[in-house]
């Protein structure tokens, strides 16, 4: 299918994230389930609630265009998660499995701020002012997350350190 306009880039973008956040709902239980810190397993199951409000947000946005969010499968964050379930098969230390999991996380939440950050400014450019509203929000939170990922990230890393 040929892309013509903006619009249609945007739609395509919006499905992308769609897929993705699906996908992701799928994979938290497992790293939450991986986990040996009690505090990232927790950050999993808080990020797990969190994702539902996203996809409810992007539900949202489809509604208001008209459009059917389905049609397009996310393989960027499949190849993301397969990582990530590639790592979790490893007979690794607890704590380094932790900090496998953080950084795994880390590249889902950037896989996520740069797709949000882009629907938002299409959004924007198309006056679709709710829409660019509702993505925002998800963006902060993805950043919010990301920045929880990292200190975690501190404390867990030097556990791993110990673990050799």
């Amino acid at each position: 299918m040929k892309m013509e306009s903006l619009q249609e880039l945007f739609i395509s973008e919006l499905k992308d994230l769609y897929s993705a956040e699906k996908q992701l709902l799928k994979a938290l239980p497992r790293m939450a389930k991986a986990c040996e810190s009690d505090e990232l397993r927790q950050g999993f199951e808080d990020h797990l609630a969190e994702t539902e409000g996203q996809v409810e947000r992007l539900e949202q946005i489809f509604d208001e265009l008209g459009v059917s969010p389905r049609g397009k499968k996310c393989v960027g964050m499949e190849g993301l998660i397969e990582e990530g379930k590639e790592l979790m098969e490893e007979d690794a230390e607890p704590e380094v499995l932790d900090a496998g999991l953080i950084s795994a996380a880390q590249k889902v939440e950037h896989y996520e701020i740069a797709g949000y950050g882009t629907a938002r400014t299409y959004a924007e450019l198309l006056g679709y002012d709710n829409a660019a509203k509702l993505l925002q929000e998800t963006l902060d939170e993805e950043g919010a997350t990301d920045k929880k990922l990292t200190a975690m990230a501190e404390k867990i890393n030097v556990e791993a350190r110990k673990a050799a």
